[in-house]
């Protein structure tokens, strides 16, 4: 079977592709909604010239399914791609703008969770999923985490992380209440390259060199599943991966959804607070309330089982597989 990523250009993203050995391609793509007068006409252009430049990339290719994640780079393709079989997946429980529109060209849509079946036309063959996890996660256990990252395990840890970039209220509000913490627990704080090196020369200035053994900060972790394999809680925004890395890791969490942006966060994070996996923090009530509710988790032996216990009834490790059943199925092969 051959596979070709479609991206925009100058997408961050093509690195990642060739060096998976994955065909890179290219088109041009702008988003419409939202922007404003001054620009909409040239995205529009943009986007009439992705939709040409699809159909060429389709004339050359001849793929018997599409797939789709979202984001407006799908558009033009979804469009000039709409008599080829297409799978939609929707990594987060309520789907953006982007999707709902590519959800009108879809033969099937993929879903996370089932809460997300709401947001669609009955009409559509909607498929419950899971959300797809990179394969390198599964090759980590606790002990050899703990190896890998130096911890303690006789100490509770903490996993802080706000994603590839880093979420500045919730490193400020960890290094306010880092002592604290790291009186009660080991901590592995992912800052985000923006906030490192400040973060890092506070940290040295001011925390107890009793305690510095106990904090491992660092701007990226490539391995991210040793962070979460190690962890007893984590402390993050709640992005789709949140979904599906959690729940695999049994991983209870205290999550922050991001405050300005699209509403996807509060829905996800509402979604895993319901089934009582994790417990909801507004960011403006981070400085005042992250303590206590860290320490209330960690010390409490049964209240974080109770939550290890539900995050684990939301994990769907073989999620990528269902998905590929999917795509075979309807390029008309037999299913995985």
């Amino acid at each position: 079977m051959q596979t070709l990523w479609v991206g925009g250009e100058g997408g961050m993203e093509e690195a990642l592709v060739n060096r998976a050995g994955i065909s890179y391609r290219s088109i041009p793509a702008a988003g419409v909604h939202g922007v404003g007068l001054r620009t909409l006409p040239q995205n529009m252009f943009k986007l009439m010239r992705g939709i040409l430049a699809s159909k060429k990339i389709l004339n050359e290719f001849k793929p018997d399914v599409l797939f789709f994640t979202g984001g407006y780079v799908a558009a033009p393709m979804a469009f000039a791609g709409r008599n080829i079989p297409i799978v939609l997946y929707v990594p987060d429980i309520e789907p953006g703008l982007a999707l709902k529109f590519l959800a009108n060209f879809a033969d099937v849509i993929t879903l996370t969770a089932d809460d997300s079946k709401k947001y669609f036309s009955s009409s559509k063959k909607l498929v419950v999923t899971g959300y797809p996890l990179r394969s390198g996660l599964a090759s980590w256990s606790r002990t050899s985490a703990l190896s890998y990252l130096k911890l303690d395990s006789t100490k509770p840890i903490l996993l802080v992380t706000g994603g590839s970039k880093g979420a500045r209220s919730i490193n400020t509000a960890v290094v306010k209440h880092l002592k604290q913490i790291l009186e009660i627990a080991q901590v592995i704080h992912i800052t985000g390259k923006t906030d490192y090196e400040v973060i890092e020369k506070t940290v040295q200035a001011s925390l107890p060199k009793e305690l510095t053994k106990h904090y491992h900060i660092m701007p990226y972790l490539h391995d991210m599943g040793a962070a979460l394999a190690a962890a007893d809680l984590v402390l993050s925004r709640a992005g789709a991966s949140s979904l599906g890395e959690y729940p695999y890791f049994e991983l209870p969490a205290i999550l922050v959804p991001y405050p300005y942006a699209w509403r996807y966060q509060k829905v996800n994070t509402d979604y895993l607070a319901n089934h009582n996996a994790a417990v909801i923090l507004q960011d403006e009530l981070l400085q005042d309330q992250l303590f206590f509710i860290i320490k209330d988790i960690l010390l409490n032996e049964n209240k974080r089982q109770t939550m290890k216990a539900a995050m684990k009834k939301l994990s769907t490790p073989n999620a990528a597989d269902l998905i590929a059943s999917q795509l075979v199925e309807l390029a008309g092969e037999q299913p995985l």
